[in-house]
C-alpha cells in the first residue's frame, strides 16, 4: 500500500497523477477489506464509493468545503484520505480506534456526524443557508444513498432547498441497496433512470464546460456515440422528480470512473443553482464475497476474506440470538392468526422478520427506511382489527416518537413494538446504542414497557402484547439469549406484575431484562460479603411497575436497588423512586444504569460497562457502600 501511505491529507490526493488514481483505489479497497475482516464493519457501502470519494477530494477542499454523508457508514474512504490511515484505522470500531461513522469530535474534515439515514440533505441545506447568510464561499456537498429518498425527512428537505439556498451540490449514490434491497416507488423510479441508455441529460452549458476542460472532448465524444446508438437522451419527464423541486439534474453517470466523476464534479462546482449528480455504483465492488451477498456484507462481523465465513462461529448448542427467537416466535403465532402482521423499516434480517417474509409473505411488510411511516401504517392497520407488530431497533424507533404518542398511544391502538438492540451496540457506538427507550416511553400514557429475562419470557411477552388491548413495547438486546427452552403454549403475563426469583429481607435487587442474571450473581456475592438476606426481583415491566410488591419490599428492606440497561435519567429506577414517593416510603434506593451521557463505541459490552462503572465489581461496591450507609 505504498501509494496510500503517502496520503496524509486531501492535498496529497490532488498531487497524484490521473494514472496513479486506479492504484490508489485498489489500495484503499485492500485496506478496508483487511480492517473490516478483523474488526467487522460496513464493508459493502465503503467499497462502493472508493472512486467517488477520491474524486470528491480531488475537486473540493475539506475542511473548508463541507461533505455531509448520509448515515456516514460509507465514510471509511473519506477517513483514509483525511489523515486517519494509521493505527487508529487498524482499530476501526474498537476501543481506542476510530468510529465507524463520521464524528465531528474526531476530525475537522467531518463536518456533520450521523449514524441514522436521511439526515444529510436537511443538514446540508442548513449549512448552505448559513454560508449564504454570512457571505462565505465554501461548497456544501451532500452525499446520500438512493435509500435516503425513502426517508420522509429527505423529501421535506427537497421541498425546502430552492427556497433556502441558491447553491448546493447533491450526489445521489445509487446502488439499489440500503441494507436490504430497496423497495417502493422511489426505487422503481431510479431504476427507470438507470436503465435509460445514456449518461447525462443534454445541456448546452455542460457541453460548453466540457469543451473547456482537459479531457472534455473525449467525454463529449462518448455522449455523441451513445446518442447515435440510442433513440433519445433522458427526457425531462424522467428527471422531473428533481426538477419539480427546482433542482438541476445530471445523470446517471458511472460512479467508478474517476476521470468522469472529476469532470462532472467540476461542473457542479461551477453551478449557480442547487444541482443533483446521479451516480451509479456497485455495492461491495472489489470484494467477491461482498458482491455475492450485499445484504450480509452491508455491515458484518469479522470474516474470512476468501470465503466470507465469520471468523467466530457459534458453538454447537449455543443459544440463539434474541432477534431470531423473536422472529421464529412471531411466525409461529402469525401462522395461527392471520391478523398478526410483521412490519420492518428496511431491516428484515436485522430484526429476523425475513423469516416471516419467507414463510408468510402476505403478512409481511417492508416500508423502507421510514420509521415514521411504519408506525403510522401500523396504526392504520390496527383501526381495522389487525394486530401489527413493528420490529424496529430501539435507536431507530426514536425517529417515530411523535407517531408513537399522537397516533398510537393517544388512540390506544393495538400495536406491538419489538425494540431490538435495546442496550449497547458496542462497535457502532453512540448513534446505535439503545439506551433511551425506557426514558422516552415511560412518560407516554397507555404505553406498556417490558423486557424479558430469557427466551421463554420473550415468547410469553410477545403473546401477551398481541392479546393486549392497547400499545405494548418489548425491548431486548443484541446478541445471544440465555439458552432457555420455550414452552409449547405461551402464558399470558399479568401486566404490571413482577416475579420474585429469590426471597430476601434487607437488600432487594429489582432488575430488568439483561440485568436479572447480573442480579442473581450479585445477590450471592452480597450475602457472602455482608452476611445479610438479599432478594432478587425480575421486574419484567418498566411501566406499569408492580407497586403492590414494591410496597411490601419497602416495608421491610433497608435498601432497594434498581438495575437497568438504560440511561439512569427518567428510566426504570426513576419510576421506582416515583412510586415509593407516592407511598411516602423512606426506604433508601440505589439506581444503577447508564450515566447521563452519550456512550462511545468500544470493543465489547463488558469493556464499556467497566469504563462507566457498571462492571460486576463496581456495582457490588456501590451496593455495599449504600447499604452500609442505610443501616
Amino acid at each position: 500500500m505504498a501509494l496510500l501511505e503517502t496520503i496524509h491529507s486531501p492535498a496529497d490526493v490532488k498531487k497524484l497523477s490521473s494514472d496513479q488514481l486506479p492504484q490508489l483505489a485498489e489500495e484503499i479497497r485492500e485496506r478496508i477489506i483487511l480492517a473490516t475482516s478483523e474488526n467487522g464493519g460496513h464493508i459493502g457501502p465503503n467499497l462502493g464509493v472508493v472512486e467517488l470519494c477520491i474524486a470528491m477530494h480531488r475537486v473540493f477542499n475539506t475542511p473548508e468545503d463541507n461533505f455531509v454523508f448520509d448515515v456516514s457508514h460509507q465514510g471509511y474512504v473519506h477517513k483514509l484520505l483525511t489523515g486517519r490511515n494509521g493505527p487508529e484505522f487498524d482499530k476501526l470500531r474498537q476501543t481506542g480506534g476510530i468510529s465507524g461513522f463520521l464524528n465531528r469530535e474526531e476530525s475537522s474534515h467531518d463536518s456533520f456526524g450521523a449514524g441514522h439515514a436521511g439526515t444529510a440533505l436537511s443538514a446540508a441545506v442548513g449549512m448552505a443557508t448559513a454560508r449564504d447568510l454570512r457571505g462565505s464561499n465554501e461548497h456544501v456537498v451532500a452525499l446520500l444513498g438512493d435509500a435516503a429518498l425513502t426517508c420522509g425527512i429527505t423529501m421535506e428537505a427537497l421541498n425546502n432547498i430552492a427556497a433556502s439556498t441558491k447553491r448546493l451540490i447533491i450526489i445521489l449514490n445509487d446502488n439499489e441497496w440500503s441494507i436490504d434491497k430497496n423497495v417502493g416507488a422511489i426505487s422503481d423510479y431510479l431504476n427507470q433512470l438507470i436503465t435509460t441508455p445514456i449518461y447525462n441529460k443534454a445541456h448546452k452549458d455542460i457541453e460548453q464546460f466540457l469543451r473547456g476542460v482537459p479531457g472534455g472532448e473525449k467525454l463529449l465524444a462518448l455522449g455523441s456515440r451513445v446518442k447515435r446508438d440510442t433513440k433519445d437522451f433522458i427526457t425531462s419527464e424522467q428527471a422531473s422528480l428533481f426538477e419539480k423541486f427546482k433542482l438541476r439534474y445530471i445523470g446517471p453517470i458511472d460512479g467508478h470512473n474517476i476521470e468522469l466523476l472529476c469532470h462532472y464534479l467540476e461542473f457542479c462546482k461551477q453551478a449557480k443553482e442547487p444541482i443533483v449528480l446521479h451516480v451509479r455504483t456497485i455495492k461491495g465492488k472489489g470484494c467477491e464475497v461482498a458482491l455475492r451477498n450485499p445484504e450480509k456484507f452491508h455491515g458484518c462481523s469479522p470474516f474470512q476474506i476468501q470465503t466470507g465465513d465469520a471468523k467466530t462461529q457459534p458453538k454447537p448448542g449455543a443459544p440463539a440470538n434474541w432477534q431470531d427467537v423473536f422472529g421464529r416466535t412471531l411466525v409461529r403465532y402469525a401462522q395461527k392468526d392471520p391478523r398478526i402482521l410483521g412490519i420492518t423499516a428496511a431491516m428484515p434480517s436485522g430484526t429476523s422478520l425475513h423469516l416471516m417474509k419467507r414463510e408468510l409473505p402476505r403478512q409481511y411488510f417492508d416500508v423502507g427506511i421510514a420509521e415514521e411511516h411504519a408506525v403510522l401504517f401500523a396504526a392504520g392497520l390496527a383501526t381495522k382489527g389487525y394486530k401489527p407488530v413493528c420490529a424496529i431497533y430501539s435507536t431507530f424507533l426514536q425517529r417515530a416518537y411523535d407517531m408513537i404518542i399522537h397516533d398510537v398511544c393517544l388512540q390506544n391502538l393495538d400495536v406491538t413494538f419489538c425494540m431490538d438492540r435495546a442496550g449497547l451496540s458496542p462497535n457502532d457506538g453512540a448513534t446505535h446504542h439503545g439506551l433511551f427507550d425506557i426514558s422516552y416511553l415511560r412518560c407516554v400514557p397507555n404505553a406498556v414497557i417490558m423486557q424479558p429475562k430469557d427466551e421463554d419470557e420473550l415468547a410469553d411477552m410477545l403473546h401477551s402484547a398481541i392479546e393486549h388491548k392497547g400499545p405494548a413495547f418489548i425491548r431486548y438486546p443484541r446478541g445471544a439469549a440465555q439458552g432457555v427452552s420455550i414452552k409449547e403454549k405461551p402464558a399470558v403475563i399479568p401486566f404490571g406484575k413482577a416475579e420474585v426469583l429469590k426471597e430476601g429481607n434487607e437488600i432487594m435487587l429489582w432488575a430488568l431484562g439483561t440485568m436479572v442474571e447480573e442480579s442473581r450473581k450479585l445477590a450471592i456475592e452480597l450475602e457472602k460479603k455482608l452476611n445479610v438476606s438479599v432478594g432478587v426481583v425480575n421486574a419484567r415491566f418498566a411501566k406499569p411497575i408492580d407497586t403492590d410488591l414494591l410496597a411490601q419490599h419497602a416495608s421491610k428492606a433497608k435498601l432497594i436497588v434498581t438495575l437497568e440497561d438504560n440511561v439512569i435519567t427518567s428510566g426504570f429506577g426513576t419510576g421506582v423512586v416515583e412510586s415509593l414517593q407516592l407511598m411516602n416510603s423512606k426506604v433508601s434506593v440505589l439506581r444503577i444504569g447508564w450515566p447521563d451521557e452519550f456512550i462511545e463505541h468500544g470493543t465489547s459490552v463488558e469493556g464499556l460497562r467497566a469504563k462507566h462503572g457498571l462492571s460486576p465489581a463496581a456495582m457490588l461496591e456501590r451496593i455495599v457502600t449504600d447499604f452500609n450507609a442505610a443501616r
